[in-house]
Parts: C-alpha cells; structure tokens; sequence
C-alpha cells in the first residue's frame, strides 16, 4: 500500500517536472527569436551587429537567469515525495514569471538609447524580481513542516538554502532601484548577477554532503 502510494506520488511530482520544463524551454527559445539578422543598410555588417548589443546583451542575461532557475528548480524537485495543491499554485506563480522574461527582455533591449529605458529597465528588473520572490515562495512551502522534502534533508540544511535564495530577490531590487538612475547599469548588474548565480553554489546536493562532512568531524561544530 505504501509503495503504491509513493508511486503516485512519483507521477505526481514528474508531471510537475515534465510541465515545467516545458515552459523554460519554450520560454529559453522564444528569447532566441527576439535575435533577428541586422537589416540591409550602408554600414558594413559589423557595425550593424555592434549595434544591436543590447539585444545580446539581453538575450545573454534572460537566458542565463531561466536557466540558473531551471537548475535550482530540477534540484528542488529531486527531494519532493508528495505534492499539494499549494504547491501546484506556487510553482504556477514562478513558470508565469519566467514566460514573460522574454517579453520584458525585448521591451529593454528596444529600449535601451531612448528616453524611455529607464523604465523598460525598471520592468525588467522587477520581473527577475518577482520571479526569483515567487522561487522562494515555492521553496518556503515544500520545506513547511518538512511535509515535501525526504527525511534526509536537515533543518540545518535548510536554513543554510534558505539564506542562499534568499538573496536574489533583494540583488535584484538594489537592480529595479538602479534602473531609474541608469538603464544600462541595471542591464549590467543582471547580467553579472546571472554569471554569479551561475557559479558552483551551495545546492541541496552540496548541502547534504556539507552536513554529513560536519558530522563525521566532531571538531567541525
């Protein structure tokens, strides 16, 4: 009986997983499309291309932060053993976000140079805001009263996932902040924020091997 129900719970958290990569790779892709070849003109090919970095560098940026969230999502899931109709609704709120990433990206990537980047750069910023919220958001559900993480992930664990994510929706406020002072210092702060939360972090997976380190080592505490 119990193994029947961990099947179905199985199915269950699959499905979410099967969903939801669905909708960062369409997301990924349709940021592709905001990439067109520069139109005919006078200026040789390279200036045309150096000219529309802003739309690389956009492009870079939103494809880069899915897919960090893209990762930390996959790993979240690896330690969810039952499902809840909250977190249905959270992980809805967070793939609503990532779907208008490349609509938000094309906004400041036609913005930039114009007296209106300013706020195409403020939009921006507020949805890796508001997506990065809504990723804590699912995180502080699956981890209430330990009801969808296994056994093996610690409350001291937690905590330490918890400060990590933590601080992405405050990076990228002191971004939206910046934004009404400077379009392209705002642009630059995602982008370098999307390299940093690229780099080898402390995961779920890092967290467990940390604390079964800690307690091998009496001298550790």
């Amino acid at each position: 009986m119990l193994s029947t129900a961990m099947m179905m719970s199985a199915r269950e958290t699959n499905r979410i997983e099967m969903f939801s990569d669905s909708v960062f790779a369409i997301a990924m892709t349709l940021l592709g499309f905001g990439l067109a070849v520069p139109a005919q003109g006078h200026d040789p090919l390279s200036a045309r291309l150096i000219s529309a970095w802003p739309k690389y560098l956009a492009f870079f940026t939103s494809f880069a932060t899915i897919g960090i969230v893209w990762i930390n999502h996959h790993r979240l899931f690896t330690h969810i053993h039952r499902v809840s109709h909250g977190l249905f609704l959270w992980n809805g709120l967070l793939l609503m976000f990532v779907t208008l990433i490349p609509f938000t990206s094309g906004l400041v990537a036609e913005a930039i140079g114009r007296d209106d980047a300013t706020t195409a750069a403020a939009i921006y910023s507020a949805n890796f805001v508001l997506m990065t919220l809504s990723f804590n958001l699912l995180w502080k559900h699956a981890t209430r009263y330990h009801r969808l993480l296994d056994r093996h992930v610690t409350p001291a664990m937690i905590h330490r996932i918890n400060l990590q994510y933590g601080f992405g929706p405050l990076l990228y406020l002191v971004s939206f902040g910046v934004a009404f002072v400077s379009a392209l210092a705002s642009m630059t702060l995602n982008c370098v924020m999307a390299v940093f939360f690229g780099l080898p972090a402390f995961t779920l997976a890092d967290a467990r091997e940390h604390q079964t380190s800690d307690d091998a080592d009496p001298a550790s505490g």
